[in-house]
């Protein structure tokens, strides 16, 4: 088999170590490149001991970004960097012809006048915005297969729109009204030295942050909006929790259908539960938990699976739906990695499983 080369950027952050790790052990590509200001000169297998073992660690040092030296070492270029920065190396990148997988928020917004009122300044290449396909695979497989620019999801949007997007394109929830509530480890805040996620300001401590505009919400809206046929507005609130990674999602949103009497309970039980197997029952990657279990970040960290499970709540006449995924592989790195096996034509779970 003829390896597909790749380049990481931004390889030294906790997405960028991940992704390294999937692409070290993937047998269809060849990791050519690393790079990393804080770390050039040095060999992956110094910074991050744990890849040692591979002789590719031991050889392929880190270095400063050149999108132009990329493009010609690298046919597909994973872009781990901070929103804002990622598009000055994906205009030259896809001029010189190569795929670009981004993990930044970058090219996720379809509308750059959003992109603005969320992330607080004017998008750095809105030409490129129609280019870009959202890489969520479970819903945009076929576009992503022939894409060049792939903007990967965040991870709580994940979380949000795996449960949602097919609930709503069936018209069986009611766009108006959704609540979301969040959970992620400290992971999520990424690889930095800030005091809010120092151990002992996190440790044993509970906070809500990002209330009430987190950045995510301008891609979780876009989506839902476009699974709805409608504008869609959610309540989402997202928590920090003492956890080193995974992301717990707890959905309230209330069914189109009455549930008063038990025939009515029955048949809406029926079409929510055929809808989700219409959807993801033969996805390698959605885990569909029965009427005895709930989504446990313990199950999912450390693979890229999104765990999801719904009550119906006959009481109060809503739908609670719990997801759980681990928030640096199906939230980013494997996800994104998911991507390259579709544009790459390899079995989606390859390097996954």
């Amino acid at each position: 088999m003829k390896k597909v080369r790749v380049a990481v950027v931004g390889a030294s952050g906790y997405s960028g170590e991940e992704l390294v790790r999937l692409l070290l052990a993937h047998p269809g590509v060849e990791l050519v490149a690393v790079t990393s200001r804080q770390y050039a000169g040095r060999t992956v297998g110094e910074v991050f001991p744990r890849f040692a073992h591979w002789p590719a660690a031991r050889e392929l040092a880190f270095r400063e970004p050149d999108a132009a030296a990329l493009a010609r070492e690298a046919e597909v270029v994973f872009l781990a960097l901070p929103h804002g920065v990622a598009a000055e190396y994906v205009r030259p990148l896809l001029e010189a012809g190569r795929v670009v997988i981004d993990l930044s928020a970058d090219f996720r917004l379809r509308d750059p006048a959003v992109y603005e009122a969320f992330y607080g300044h004017q998008h750095p290449a809105p030409e490129l915005l129609s280019q870009a396909v959202y890489g969520l695979p479970e819903l945009y497989r076929e576009a992503i297969r022939q894409a060049r620019l792939i903007a990967s999801p965040g991870c709580y949007p994940t979380s949000i729109l795996l449960p949602l997007v097919p609930l709503l394109r069936e018209g069986l929830v009611e766009p108006d009204g959704i609540v979301v509530n969040s959970l992620s480890g400290v992971s999520g805040a990424g690889r930095k030295a800030e005091l809010d996620y120092l151990f002992c300001e996190c440790a044993e401590s509970l906070r809500a942050y990002g209330v009430p505009k987190h950045r995510h919400l301008s891609e979780i809206e876009q989506e839902l909006s476009v699974a709805a046929g409608r504008q869609v507005l959610i309540r989402f609130t997202p928590h920090l929790v003492p956890v080193r990674r995974g992301i717990l999602t707890t959905i309230v949103v209330r069914p189109t259908l009455p549930v008063t009497t038990a025939g009515e309970v029955f048949q809406l039980t029926g079409r929510i539960e055929a809808c989700y197997r219409a959807a993801y029952g033969r996805e390698p990657f959605v885990r569909l938990l029965d009427d005895r279990q709930l989504p446990d970040t313990k199950n999912v960290v450390g693979t890229n699976v999104c765990e999801m499970a719904w009550r119906l709540d006959v009481r109060t006449g809503q739908l609670v739906i719990v997801s759980a995924e681990d928030n640096l592989l199906k939230g980013a790195s494997g996800q994104a990695v998911q991507s390259l096996n579709l544009v790459c034509g390899f079995p989606e779970t390859t390097g996954l499983l």
